[in-house]
This record gives structure tokens, sequence and C-alpha cells, in this order.
């Protein structure tokens, strides 16, 4: 992976300001040494005493699910070259997004590895998650997945950790596969869309789910469908992805922290991808509302804030300033490197995102690498 230009990533500001992208290392939870015992610990170190970075999004198509003569499914995709390029079949739809290999796990690695990322935390892409198929039918298929994710983890145990997929159409029957993968030990958890059926995950049908991640510990990563919203903006501009993406999160954010399913299950690990959308622009308004609404803190006791605050978030948000704020408002072990690799609007220098930051050695290590170690314990990544 090529570093981005600044074009890519914004103008940079100039970092001898307050308002320079650095963060403010006393609202950050990561103080000093010697005056925060709270500070997030080392947690992934090499032999070597290196810190070991690990990107925990990073998406793959796993072989097994691939189209071919002896499994011609129409519901299977098909990954081939065309010019050179890499293209995506999928219901009658072409994907050329994928701009680095999206299948073949050494090649993944190796690309990752060029970039400074020494592990990573593999999940399926976003459509096959199936969420708009029959229950039975997508947990079939959430298990060809998962099977194949678990051997990866197993066969890369120095560098790959790896996050399941559970038929979400079906609270009850997601949760028992839930408990199941997590018995099994091989995967951390599971990835889920942010709504389903158009339905938002924090419902109250989704409970059992939540309850059943709550449990286990599972890491539960919410990522957007893309394909959330049918008004005609989102065609134009490409503000579908950079627009519809991260206000998906942020509905399935707000829902899960309006409606107490945060604060009822303080034992939830829930991973926001995309830097959490644009939920850490509008808490304001949802502490505002919890303030003066009796309708928004009917099911919400706490501080809206002290809910947003269970989430974990990854480092996606392309902008140097809106990562450092994020990592204050958080604190440094809520954050995880991410990249959203393999697509076009990826961060491709994930490493160097997190470092302009000037963090200090304990908060740079847990955002870099230590809190995907924490939250994946027992996996590849952990090693």
């Amino acid at each position: 992976m090529g570093a981005a230009s600044d074009a890519d990533r914004g103008a940079l500001p100039d970092r001898r300001h307050h308002a320079s992208g650095r963060v403010d290392h006393r609202r950050a939870g990561a103080k000093r040494r010697d005056r925060d015992p709270r500070r997030p610990r080392p947690q992934a170190r090499g032999g070597d005493g290196a810190i070991r970075v690990v990107d925990a999004h990073v998406h793959v198509i796993v072989p097994e699910l691939l189209r071919c003569r002896r499994h011609d499914d129409e519901w299977r995709p098909r990954v081939r070259r065309d010019a050179g390029e890499q293209l995506v079949e999928l219901d009658g739809r072409e994907i050329r997004s994928a701009v680095n290999e999206f299948v073949d796990v050494p090649t993944i690695l190796a690309i990752q590895a060029r970039a400074g990322v020494d592990a990573v935390v593999l999940c399926p892409w976003v459509p096959l998650l199936f969420p708009e198929v029959e229950p039975a039918a997508c947990l079939e298929r959430c298990r060809i997945q998962n099977q194949a994710l678990a051997g990866l983890a197993r066969d890369n145990p120095e560098r790959v950790a790896a996050l399941g997929a559970v038929p979400l159409q079906d609270p009850e029957l997601a949760a028992a596969e839930l408990r199941e993968l997590r018995r099994d030990g091989a995967l951390a958890g599971v990835e889920v869309t942010a709504s389903v059926g158009g339905v938002y995950v924090g419902e109250p049908r989704f409970e059992p789910f939540w309850a059943a991640a709550a449990e286990t510990e599972a890491l539960v990563f919410i990522h957007p469908t893309t394909r959330g919203f049918d008004a005609p903006v989102f065609g134009e501009h490409y503000l579908w992805n950079t627009v519809g993406n991260p206000l998906e999160t942020t509905i399935a954010a707000a829902q899960l922290v309006m409606g107490g399913v945060m604060e009822r299950h303080p034992r939830l690990r829930v991973l926001l991808a995309h830097g959490g959308g644009a939920v850490l622009a509008l808490r304001g308004r949802l502490r505002h509302s919890h303030t003066f609404q009796p309708q928004a803190r009917a099911e919400l006791t706490e501080s809206p804030l002290a809910s947003i605050r269970r989430f974990h978030f990854d480092t996606i948000t392309h902008d140097r300033e809106l990562l450092a704020a994020l990592i204050e408002f958080a604190g440094a072990e809520r954050v995880l490197l991410g990249s959203d690799y393999p697509f076009d609007m990826a961060d491709h220098d994930p490493v160097a995102s997190v470092r302009a930051l000037d963090l200090p050695e304990a908060a740079q290590e847990a955002v870099l690498g230590g809190n995907a170690a924490r939250l994946t314990r027992g996996s590849a990544v952990h090693a």
C-alpha cells in the first residue's frame, strides 16, 4: 500500500498551533507515565520489544466462497482481472473499488507488511454478510466463511485474527451461532451490518444478539451496509460512500446509545467503522436532547456521552484533526488502527496517520496495536 497524498487526506494543518492535529495528552487517556496509572499498557510487543502494528479493519473474500465450476451458485462472487484491474462480480453488479488483492491472504499480508503492518484482523466483505437473505440460507453461507476464516487464523498464528458472520436477520439464531463461534475460540467475534432489512441494530428485536455478545465478550464490528439509502442524491458524486456509509454507522450507534443497549450491557465490545461516522460531531445534540426531551431519556439513564465512550472506534477519518479529537474524546484505549483494505476509500497509510498525531508512547502503542491485541485476546494478534 502506497502512502496517501495530502490531496487524498485533505490539507494538513500547521502542527505548530494548538489546532494542529496533535492530541491534547491531558484529555486522551495518555498522560505521562508517572502521573496516570490508568494509561493504556503495552499489549502488542514482539519478541524484540518492538511495537506490533495491527490493522483491525481488513476485508477479505475467502476462496471457499468464490463461484467456480464445482460451486456455481448464483449468490457466490467472482473475482477476476480486467486489463489488470481487479473486478468483483456479485448479484449482476461489477465492483471495481477493491483496488488491492481481495482473496489471496499471503499477498494481502505482504502488502500490509510493506505498509508497516505486522498483523491483521480479517472480516468478510460486507455484501457477503447476506443481510437480506432468508436466515437458514444466510447461516449456511456464514458458516462457509467462518470455517475458512477460523482456518486462516489457526494457520497464521502470528499474523491473523478474524471476525466471522452470523444471520442477524434472526437474532435468536445469530445469538446461538455467536455462542458456538466463541466456544470454538478461533474467531474473536463477528462483523454485522448497521441495519438488517432496513431495521437498525439498536432495535429491541436484536436484544438476544447483544446479550450473547456481552456474555461471550465477543468483538462486534459494526459496518455500514453500503446500500443504506435510496435517495437519488446518494447516486451523485460518490455520496453513497462518503456520506451514506458513515451516516449508517452514525444511526446505528445513536440508536444503541439512546436505546440504552450500551448502558444495559457494559461488557459489550463494539467497534464502529470509519471513526464512528458522525457520532463525534453529533454528541452535543444527543446530550442536549437527553437533557430536555423525555423521549430521548426514556431508555437511557446515563449521559449519552458516557454511552458513546463505551464504543471502540477505528482510525479511518481521513482527517488528522478529527482523529486527534476522537482520541481526546474517547481515550487512546478506545481507538484501533484500521485501513478499510482493500478499497479505494481506505487509509492507504494508516500507520503514518497515527504517528502524525505525536502521541505519547503508551497511547501510540495502544492505538497501533495494543487495543486490537486486547480485544482479540487469545487469537493471533495477541501472540
